[in-house]
């Protein structure tokens, strides 16, 4: 049980989706009843070609992936940064930061180089997957994760060395 939480709290996370206890139970939940499916068959094309932990997190996150992508197209998960807003729970310091956060990243996507900000603005901004930005941005779908990654680094150096002067 403690696997298949962290993995659905880390997809979720990666996506920038913030999860209810409610809808973390339910993901959990549809991974086991999706293991136990046609009395375990999943765990019957187990090959032992790496550790069953390995083969069950894989699972699990396209499992979690796709719930999650279902349910935004449903509008049932909403983005961190607008969760507040979703839940009419915003006050005015909450607006205020959100514009600061939103500049400040406006700032950021702007330093970096044309396909690294736009990627990081689909993935980040826009919730696309990684095949969706490969197919946009005609880049191989396994060169779109370092991208991020590369990317990510340079802003969080610029942000640093903002902080630092």
């Amino acid at each position: 049980m403690g696997l298949m939480t962290y993995v659905v709290n880390h997809t979720a996370q990666a996506r920038s989706v913030r999860l209810s206890s409610e809808e973390r139970e339910d993901l959990c939940a549809e991974i086991f009843l999706t293991i136990v499916a046609d009395d375990f068959a999943l765990l019957r094309r187990f090959r032992a070609q790496s550790s069953l932990a390995t083969y069950l997190t894989v699972i699990a996150r396209r499992i979690v992936v796709k719930e999650l992508l279902h349910r935004k197209s449903t509008s049932r998960l909403t983005p961190a940064a607008t969760h507040a807003e979703a839940d009419g729970a915003t006050n005015g310091s909450d607006v205020e930061q959100r514009a600061s956060d939103r500049e400040e990243v406006e700032r950021l996507l702007g330093q970096l180089h044309g396909e690294e900000a736009q990627i990081v603005r689909m993935y980040h901004l826009e919730g696309k997957s990684y095949q969706e930005i490969s197919s946009a941005v005609g880049m191989p779908e396994n060169s779109v994760g370092p991208t991020l990654s590369r990317a990510r680094e340079k802003m969080r150096r610029m942000s640093g060395d903002r902080a630092a002067s």
